[in-house]
């Protein structure tokens, strides 16, 4: 018997009663704390522009509307990159998925803080959204394979703030870097945090239970094939998925609009400086931090896994925080601080909701991947058209007086607003059905 024992291959001596539930155990958090660190690295590789819009327009080498459409690039190709790979990774090995996506958008990043020119700029910076596409298709998809049902919404919701813990980083460590260096080192210095993002993805990030010898699916691989797609058809098919999709997309104009763009308003309307407007902004993503870390435990906890009324509550919290952002005073900072308090609270519950979980709660694990491609297409596409529609409204709405540039915001105050409100609405018309 213990002659028998030893020559069982490794994958099968992992899978014996004995020790299968510890190294489950081990594995599970292992792929949860490398999901989140890495694909919140993902997002200091996709900020890096934002922090550094003010100085690239100030250096004459790049204007406003220009920045518009590099930043719409991104915002397209993640777009269209999210729905196809997010149908791929309900088939991928993640773990290599995931690792290259990051690899290469560090790797761009370096690039770009030693290159210049618009159209080879908007190019790499497209790439980069593709890239970039590879990251959260992954990390869902990895919930899907490691975390049981009961588990989904309270580890998807701490999994999220990873988009926070990317956005705090940006806004502080890249916005420093670059205040101190000038503004190629910003994209320097993500590229370094993402090479190191890339390396934990490739050590702790693991495909599948099954591809470390732990048996927790019974189907064979082509019936679960031809399950994967019977049911990413019926994503496809399923409206509400798509209403979802499209409270999301005009959620996420406000969210980019504030992160692309809050900074550069802070310094323009408000008369920061480059670090107090990012610094402001970082309040938002840390406050997003516990929003989003708590909204799947709340939803779980105390409304029995239903989404629709914390959602209404979080849509008229993002609703306030940019009335206040916009509409307040100048040489207000608390009041402006409070702005972001509630506006990180709100989208970092929002991100989690509309952006991926409810969608999800609708869609078998089989097609959990192609449930996220839908909802990630509609919404960075409506990313993207604000990025040139907010470029292009402060652009068109500046004039020149007396040597000094004047700023008219009540265009794209109008957009923003305008959008949390519609986005809101689209979610109650799901509400019996979530």
């Amino acid at each position: 018997m213990l002659d028998s024992f030893k020559k069982l291959p490794a994958r099968e001596v992992i899978a014996t009663p004995e020790n299968q539930k510890s190294i489950y155990k081990i594995l599970k958090w292992q792929v949860f704390m490398s999901a989140t660190i890495g694909y919140g690295l993902y997002y200091v590789c996709r900020l890096s522009l934002n922090v550094v819009k003010k100085p690239i327009v100030d250096s004459g080498f790049l204007t406003e509307s220009q920045l518009g459409l590099i930043g719409s690039a991104l915002f397209f190709s993640y777009a269209l990159g999210k729905f196809v790979n997010g149908f791929l990774a309900d088939y991928s090995n993640i773990k290599r998925f995931m690792s290259t996506g990051l690899l290469i958008s560090s790797l761009i990043n370096l690039m770009l803080g030693f290159v210049d020119g618009f159209l080879f700029f908007a190019i790499c910076w497209g790439i980069n959204g593709w890239v970039q596409s590879m990251g959260a298709p992954s990390s869902v998809v990895s919930l899907s394979r490691w975390f049981k049902d009961k588990e989904r919404g309270s580890f998807y919701g701490f999994w999220s703030t990873s988009h926070n813990i990317g956005e705090a980083l940006t806004y502080i460590l890249t916005a420093v870097v670059a205040s101190y260096f000038g503004w190629q080192w910003g994209f320097k210095i993500a590229g370094i945090i993402g090479i190191v993002g890339a390396i934990i993805i490739a050590v702790f990030f693991h495909d599948s239970p099954e591809s470390k010898g732990l048996p927790t699916v019974s189907k064979e691989e082509s019936m679960l094939k031809l399950a994967t797609r019977d049911q990413q058809l019926a994503v496809l098919k399923n409206p509400y998925i798509w209403i979802l999709a499209l409270s999301s997309a005009f959620m996420y104009i406000s969210r980019y609009a504030v992160n692309s763009w809050g900074p550069y308003y802070f310094e323009t309307a408000k008369g920061y400086s480059l670090t107090q407007a990012n610094t402001l902004i970082s309040i938002s993503a840390i406050c997003g931090i516990l929003g989003t870390a708590f909204s799947g435990f709340i939803s779980d906890r105390f409304f029995h896994g239903k989404r629709n009324i914390p959602v209404a509550c979080f849509g008229l919290m993002n609703i306030t925080s940019l009335s206040l952002f916009l509409l307040g005073p100048k040489d207000m900072w608390l009041l402006d601080a409070i702005s972001m308090v509630l506006f990180g609270l709100a989208i970092g519950a929002l991100i989690c909701y509309l952006g991926g979980l409810m969608a999800v709660d609708l869609a078998s694990k089989e097609a959990s991947g192609a449930a996220l491609g839908i909802v990630g297409i509609m919404s960075y596409a409506a990313a993207g058209i604000q990025d040139i529609t907010s470029g292009i409204l402060i652009e068109n709405n500046k004039t020149v007086i007396a040597g000094e540039i004047i700023y008219d915001f009540s265009s794209i105050t109008i957009f923003w607003i305008a959008s949390a409100v519609i986005s809101m609405l689209l979610a109650l018309l799901v509400w019996k059905k979530v």
